[in-house]
């Protein structure tokens, strides 16, 4: 908060600076005016409603009380002397009771007992009477930034704590198998339907909601991923719904810094049976209680889930909800294991020898023939995830692991090449289990006959 001494004052006439420079918070922004004056309330509402995303007044504490049971604010801007009672006696209220929307206080008089107590209720910003558009948007706009900010710092830490950076890469690969995940995410994106991604772990189910929220009409606003395995069964709650700890303390929770975006819960199965309650209550209403809260909090939000576990056996457990499943499993996309999709081994391969090399500033190895082949033929139960340590730990050392290693060279079109390779050997070990059934090695393959048929062809079989 700006101390009075330093409240923005009214000041010689200059030029009003254009939209663009308050920046793109104050554009997104939701912003409630409260003012027992109607011509102040017009004022501040004519000057904010070009600029801002949405702006709602209320002519009393009141009513102002009612508007925000229904809608989420970014930024309340209240007068301090108002019928009944001040702004920062009504601000103290509704604080106890749940308000997180930051607070600019509009007043005549700004004294020390003034500012202290606004301090207490974590006012962010005065501004004085009399004052000039440009000084109420500079203040709004600051009040914003420092918001967003806090955000923003509050999410990397949150990041970082969760295992960091897995999951930044992209969805690789052009096999039948993840050319039919990529196509699924293409349908799926431009709608607000939650989606639910299965798959053994190290398949890449965070790399295709990352790639999904890319897609989609969110794809500016945050994607906040939380691995429900990773948190405390006693802290997940407070992490997911926040925490009101009266006056001015309080803590956002994840569904509010993810509020406009994505939230992405991983490994949902493990959620304790009182948070999978609280969870289905908010997909069906899109709100939350914080804990100590008396208000419940609109959200914004679009849902995406991932699990490696099986939740219809959850389910037949009573381990996991059944209603919250049927809630969860809208659109289901499976991600397909690495020994289903050898095609592309040659391309992740080559890709985490790259990266690793660079980072680790170390040599990169040879990716020859006898080591694709190798890494074609292994079956890779830890999926991507182990492709990629296993990389790491051989540039680390400079060796592949002995089941790896090879000798001679591929680089340039030979690299091509032996991607054909690799893919001839699979399709004909598939039609070798099969007995010759190319109808059966198809279906196995996840490929149409007739692209079984033309690969024969051209391999004269």
């Amino acid at each position: 908060m700006t101390a009075p001494h330093a409240a923005t004052r009214a000041r010689p006439p200059e030029t009003e600076p254009r939209r663009d420079d308050y920046g793109e918070n104050l554009q997104a922004a939701s912003v409630l005016v409260i003012d027992d004056e109607p011509g102040m309330r017009n004022f501040l509402t004519k000057i904010l409603e070009p600029r801002v995303k949405r702006v709602e007044q209320a002519r009393s504490a009141a009513q102002a009380a009612e508007i925000l049971d229904q809608a989420h604010f970014d930024l309340i801007i209240l007068d301090n002397i108002m019928p009944g009672k001040t702004g920062l006696e009504w601000l103290g209220e509704q604080r106890r009771v749940g308000l997180f929307a930051d607070a600019i206080m509009i007043t005549a008089y700004a004294d020390l007992d003034t500012a202290i107590q606004a301090l207490r209720t974590g006012v962010a910003d005065f501004v004085l009477k009399p004052f000039r558009a440009n000084q109420i948007l500079n203040a709004v706009a600051r009040a914003l930034d420092r918001k967003c900010l806090a955000r923003e710092n509050y999410l990397l830490k949150h990041a970082l704590s969760d295992g960091g950076t897995a999951a930044q890469g992209r969805l690789l690969g052009n096999s039948p198998a993840i050319t039919r995940v990529r196509e699924m995410l293409v349908k799926v994106a431009p709608t607000p339907s939650t989606v639910l991604f299965t798959g053994a772990s190290g398949t890449g189910k965070e790399i295709a909601a990352r790639t999904l929220h890319g897609l989609s009409d969110r794809a500016e606003a945050p994607f906040v991923a939380v691995n429900c395995a990773a948190i405390s069964p006693d802290h997940i709650a407070e992490e997911l719904f926040g925490v009101v700890e009266g006056g001015a303390r309080r803590k956002d929770g994840l569904f509010l810094h993810a509020d406009g975006g994505v939230l992405f819960l991983d490994e949902v199965a493990q959620l304790p049976e009182q948070v999978q309650a609280a969870l289905l209550r908010v997909l069906e209403d899109r709100r939350i209680r914080p804990l100590g809260a008396e208000r419940e909090i609109p959200l914004n939000l679009r849902f995406f889930f991932a699990t490696n576990a099986d939740l219809e056996a959850a389910v037949a457990e009573g381990r996991f909800r059944a209603d919250l499943f049927h809630r969860i499993n809208v659109v289901n996309i499976e991600m397909p294991p690495l020994r289903e999709r050898t095609e592309d081994i040659v391309e992740l391969a080559a890709l985490f020898m790259s990266e690793m090399s660079r980072g680790l500033a170390l040599p990169a190895l040879e990716l020859n023939e006898d080591v694709l082949l190798k890494l074609a033929r292994y079956d890779w139960p830890g999926n991507v995830r182990e492709l990629r340590n296993m990389i790491e730990r051989s540039v680390i050392l400079g060796q592949f692991p002995e089941e790896f290693a090879g000798h001679g060279r591929i680089t340039g079109e030979a690299a091509i090449e032996t991607l054909e390779l690799v893919e001839q050997r699979h399709i004909l070990s598939v039609l070798d289990s099969c007995g010759g059934n190319r109808a059966e090695a198809a279906r196995r393959l996840g490929v149409s006959r007739k692209t079984i048929d033309r690969k024969c062809a051209a391999w004269d079989l």
